[in-house]
C-alpha cells in the first residue's frame, strides 16, 4: 500500500494513511479513461436546439388562393415553408446526446483517474476542514499555505460553509465522495482528499 502524508490547513504534516492498491495502484489506459470523459461531456451536451416545422407552426390549413388562374405560383396554407413565418424544413430538433458505458469499466476508470493522480504525486489528504461561517476569504487563506492553486476537494459528507465558501474561487471545487468522477478528476491538477473521504472511496469502489 501506497502511505501518503496527512497534513493539516497550514500545511503541516499531523500523521500518514494507506492508500489501498486496489483503487490507487491500477496500470492507467488512456483510452480506457478517455472512453467514460467522453460520455460524460456527451451526457453535459444540452441538444436543446429546435425549430418549429410546418406541423407546429400555428396558422389556418385553408388554401390561399386557387390552384389554378391566378398566374402565381401554386400555393398551399400559410404554414408553407417558402412563405415568412412558415415553418422550417430541415433544421434541428431537441435530442439527447448521452450514452452509457457499462459499469465496470466506469468504475475501472474511476480507479485509474485516482492511480493516475498518485503517480504523479498530486494527491493531498487533509486531516480536517471546517468553517464557522461561509467566508471566501478563509478557502483562498488555506489554499494558499497549501500551496494549491487547481484543485479538486473530496469530502466525505455534505458541508455547506465550505461548498458556498469556495464556490467563487476560481479552479476550485468542493465535490462529496459519492460525486466524484473521471473528468472531475483529471481536470483539476490537484486531488485534496479529506481524511474521511478515503474511507468512502474504498467503500465506493470496493464494494
Amino acid at each position: 500500500m501506497a502511505v501518503v502524508d496527512i497534513v493539516n490547513s497550514a500545511g503541516e504534516k499531523v500523521s500518514e494513511i494507506d492508500l489501498n492498491d486496489e483503487i490507487y495502484n491500477v496500470p492507467v489506459k488512456s483510452s480506457v479513461l478517455h472512453q467514460v470523459v467522453n460520455m460524460q461531456l456527451a451526457g453535459k451536451r444540452a441538444g436543446s436546439a429546435s425549430v418549429k416545422h410546418r406541423s407546429d407552426v400555428r396558422g389556418s390549413q385553408r388554401k390561399l388562393f386557387r390552384q389554378k388562374g391566378t398566374g402565381r405560383a401554386r400555393r398551399g396554407n400559410i404554414k408553407s415553408p417558402l412563405l415568412r413565418g412558415g415553418g422550417v424544413v430541415f433544421g434541428p430538433d431537441t435530442k439527447s446526446w448521452a450514452y452509457k458505458v457499462p459499469k465496470k469499466v466506469r468504475r475501472q476508470a474511476l480507479k485509474m483517474a485516482l492511480s493516475s493522480k498518485l503517480q504523479d504525486d498530486a494527491i493531498l489528504v487533509l486531516d480536517n476542514l471546517e468553517f464557522e461561517e461561509i467566508k471566501t476569504r478563509a478557502i483562498v487563506d488555506i489554499t494558499g499555505s497549501l500551496n494549491v492553486e487547481n484543485a479538486l476537494i473530496v469530502v466525505d459528507k455534505q458541508d455547506e460553509k465550505l461548498e458556498l465558501s469556495s464556490r467563487n474561487v476560481p479552479h476550485i471545487k468542493v465535490l462529496r465522495c459519492e460525486g466524484l468522477n473521471v473528468y472531475d478528476i483529471l481536470k483539476y491538477k490537484k486531488l485534496v482528499l479529506l481524511e474521511g473521504s478515503v474511507k468512502g472511496i474504498e467503500g465506493r469502489l470496493l464494494s
